[in-house]
């Protein structure tokens, strides 16, 4: 089946955070926005159909999840990935960052050390920090163009400020690792010998590029929670549905208990239809979705090597999000911002946004049509060449 993820979508009007709310953030009506994690592609068609369907019944009332829908998040996994759970290990909340939260609350007593390694995804520091938990940093290091993990700093940090639990981001965003199975062993060593639990967001397993397999940490330690939504897979993060594996009994009763703490009940109606649609049929249009994106990383990287030799791709080994290295420049965040904005008019997420490690760093979304990224590289062009 042919899928054109060439054609164009107006999301202008829909109440899309990235495209309607250019003024109320202070940015030109002009800018081209290509900052938040979300795609501008449709969802897979076999999906709309069973949506459609759903919508044209007209009944909307409380539901929950029935075996079909979690042999269809289990055979994902397990078929993919290798990762064997049970339909009791599974946990819906309405996204991975409120599932962290969750966590952080179920797992650690307030006052208690959380440890992140920056520059990563930046709710990590919110949902702990709001959560009066102590944040602690694992810094990745870089160099020659590529992060790797300090591991001496890990377990110094782990040890002499008593961390309780480990965010892990894996893949990672926003520099686009794919952690290796031995750098995970690694680090779950460390973590079983000093009683941290880890909880991994697993969102972006869907996006390992080649040679660059994704290992789900849930294969190396039984006790970690895995957290997972088919959201970032099939451009589906509106409709509120994540899946998190929680293996341990008594860790799963707290977290649940958290929930219902929230007043979390029955999950959306048309976000589990779509989660089970997705995992049962969207396997073939993610297959043509995975090249198409390979090919746009492809360009980019062409397009600043040949043409922008001064701005560096940090070659990424996963996600659809590309970190770009603007340090060979010499100038502040604030300018580099400011030259995004106003001169190539392109809306990009701030590098310090994800921590002070992001210094001199862009992170740009590349799930959009080829059209969209050339328009993005032209203006890209303008503003830094020479």
């Amino acid at each position: 089946m042919h899928y054109d993820f060439d054609a164009p979508i107006d999301r202008r009007g829909t109440g899309s955070i990235k495209h309607d709310f250019l003024l109320e953030k202070g940015m030109p009506a002009d800018i081209l926005p290509m900052w938040v994690a979300d795609m501008d592609f449709a969802a897979p068609p076999e999906v709309l159909d069973e949506l459609q369907q759903a919508v044209s019944r007209g009944v909307f009332g409380y539901t929950k999840p029935k075996c079909s829908y979690y042999n269809a998040v289990l055979d994902w996994f397990g078929s993919r990935y290798g990762y064997r759970a049970e339909a009791d290990d599974i946990v819906q909340t309405p996204g991975v960052v409120c599932a962290l939260a969750e966590s952080v609350r179920a797992f650690t007593d307030p006052g208690a050390a959380v440890m992140v390694q920056p520059p990563v995804y930046y709710p990590f520091y919110d949902v702990i920090l709001r959560n009066n938990r102590k944040l602690v940093t694992n810094p990745l290091l870089y160099s020659n163009g590529r992060y790797s993990i300090d591991f001496q700093d890990f377990e110094r940090k782990a040890t002499e400020q008593d961390v309780r639990m480990f965010i892990l981001c894996s893949p990672h965003n926003p520099v686009g690792r794919v952690w290796t199975r031995s750098e995970l062993e690694r680090l779950g060593e460390v973590c079983q010998r000093l009683g941290v639990l880890v909880v991994a967001d697993e969102i972006h397993c869907d996006f390992a590029w080649p040679n660059h397999p994704h290992t789900c940490f849930g294969l190396l330690d039984d006790e970690a929670v895995i957290a997972t939504a088919p959201s970032k897979t099939f451009n589906l993060a509106g409709l509120q549905v994540a899946n998190v594996f929680v293996k341990n009994s008594g860790l799963r009763s707290k977290l649940c208990a958290e929930a219902g703490r929230n007043g979390l009940g029955q999950p959306n109606l048309l976000g589990l239809l779509a989660c089970q649609s997705s995992y049962s049929k969207g396997g073939q249009w993610l297959d043509a979705l995975r090249s198409y994106l390979l090919d746009n990383i492809a360009l980019l990287r062409q397009f600043l090597t040949e043409r922008l030799p001064r701005i560096k791709l940090v070659e990424p080994e996963g996600t659809y999000l590309a970190w770009l290295d603007f340090t060979d420049f010499g100038l502040s965040q604030a300018s580099i911002d400011r030259r995004l904005r106003d001169g190539a008019k392109l809306w990009l997420n701030s590098g310090t946004m994800f921590g002070p490690e992001g210094q001199g760093f862009q992170r740009i979304n590349i799930a959009c049509s080829r059209s969209v990224l050339r328009e993005a590289l032209t203006r890209l062009e303008k503003e830094f060449a020479g």
